[in-house]
């Protein structure tokens, strides 16, 4: 399984019920138990701040945006910003197994972008040149070469596409549980079932974290809380442009048919997607018009209407079962990239 909805870790690592007391005092409280949050308190501890608290909600650790997505990871972006990032961290994943130690299912499957437009066409030609700048070994690949190398897909539509086998898949849950054990054997404390209620400040700068298991006085905080940054932010009177988006998802049953090297399948002006999950697949499709919310019930008339498109796309789709479904939260910014640094005060 590449999803969160997978428990490959064991459960007592995601798991941390509040047993201990909460610690008075912090020098930083990380808000959110997902990736951000879970790799940002490792990252501390490496440098030597280990006086960190890592708060989580959830009574799991990446039970939120984190373990419900689709759990890809891609070089392919439209911007410089993203493509550098990725570059900066994605080598992190290959090493994983030995730092921070932890297995992570990670499959090196590739992304293949559908483009049946024109227009599609020509931007995906100018996001290629910009990747193949900075390094990225981004391929071209005319709709006959589509055709030959994933013949299962109904692409007779499909003009061409872009192709990068450095991109593929990992395990949400268990990036995460590296991360959190290596954060706690390095002193960070890491708790779940611990929500945030507010934030003091006096002076202009932050004083403290209100939760529902008391009161924590720090220096910092850090905001990783996903969809649910613009809330937490309000709390410390700092408006956050982040958008909370439903996003849908399902596996199949098993489908022998589909042979191991089948890549991550996005076709791009459906947003509809597929990818290799355990012996079946994982599908999903994102709505033009949901509206921004933090509704995580299954639309069931969407996923009717995204699986007739999906087996218009891949007519085997028609022969499995629904293995399971769910919904979970995407963040979305005005431009697309990551918030990323300090607030003054």
């Amino acid at each position: 399984m590449t999803t969160g909805q997978s428990l490959l870790s064991p459960i007592s690592n995601l798991y941390s019920p509040f047993t201990m007391s909460l610690p008075a005092t912090t020098q930083i409280v990380i808000i959110g138990g997902g990736v951000m949050g879970a790799s940002t308190a490792y990252h501390l501890a490496r440098r030597g701040c280990t006086d960190v608290l890592l708060l989580e909600k959830q009574e799991f650790f990446g039970m939120g945006a984190t373990g419900r997505c689709a759990g890809g990871i891609r070089y392919q972006f439209s911007t410089e910003i993203n493509i550098r990032l990725s570059l900066l961290s994605l080598p992190m994943l290959d090493r994983f197994e030995e730092e921070p130690g932890q297995a992570i299912g990670l499959r090196r499957d590739g992304y293949l972008f559908l483009l049946t437009n024109e227009r599609d066409v020509a931007r995906f030609r100018h996001n290629m040149a910009l990747q193949r700048s900075l390094g990225v070994p981004t391929e071209w690949l005319d709709g006959d070469e589509v055709r030959r190398r994933v013949p299962l897909l109904a692409a007779d539509d499909v003009i061409a596409a872009t192709f990068c086998a450095r991109d593929g898949l990992a395990d949400p849950n268990s990036v995460v549980m590296g991360y959190v054990t290596a954060a706690r054997r390095l002193g960070v404390t890491a708790l779940t079932g611990v929500a945030v209620t507010g934030i003091e400040r006096a002076g202009g700068r932050i004083t403290g974290v209100v939760t529902d298991r008391g009161t924590i006085a720090c220096e910092t905080v850090v905001n990783a809380a996903g969809p649910w940054s613009a809330l937490v932010s309000e709390m410390a009177g700092v408006p956050l442009p982040v958008t909370p988006i439903r996003r849908q998802m399902l596996t199949t049953t098993a489908l022998p048919e589909v042979p191991p090297d089948f890549p991550f399948v996005i076709d791009f002006a459906q947003s509809l997607y597929f990818h290799r999950e355990g012996d079946g697949l994982l599908t999903g499709q994102s709505n033009p018009e949901e509206p921004p919310g933090y509704d995580e019930r299954v639309d069931r008339a969407w996923e009717m209407a995204h699986m007739e498109a999906a087996i218009r796309r891949l007519p085997l789709l028609a022969q499995a079962g629904r293995a399971a479904h769910w919904a979970g939260l995407y963040e979305v910014t005005p431009d697309a990239h990551p918030i990323i640094g300090g607030v003054p005060g």
